[in-house]
């Protein structure tokens, strides 16, 4: 009963929230596409994945849906995996040794 007011702050929130992780994910498909070498499109692929993981739990926050919480760890573990894998594979040029 504490916060029953701030019910229209929130949404008001993750809407302007969930409108700027959108902007920003499109400015990386941009840089994705468009990227000057492939250091930058590591680069943008890896805070694509940031912002993936951003708006999942932003979605989980207006659904109140517990388990996307748990998906966007897993996002976020596979994203960090796939870019160290892929800038170790720009580094040597082979991923395992």
């Amino acid at each position: 009963m504490l916060f029953s007011n701030a019910q229209p702050f929130l949404s008001g929130a993750l809407d302007f929230a969930s409108a700027a992780v959108g902007l920003a994910m499109l400015m990386c498909g941009w840089r994705l596409l468009r990227g000057p070498s492939a250091p930058d499109r590591v680069m943008a692929l890896d805070t694509l994945y940031i912002n993936v993981v951003a708006l999942v739990v932003l979605l989980g926050i207006r659904w109140g849906n517990e388990m996307l919480f748990e998906a966007a760890l897993i996002v976020a573990l596979l994203g960090f995996v796939s870019t160290a894998a892929l800038a170790r594979y720009l580094c040597r040029g082979t991923v395992m040794e």
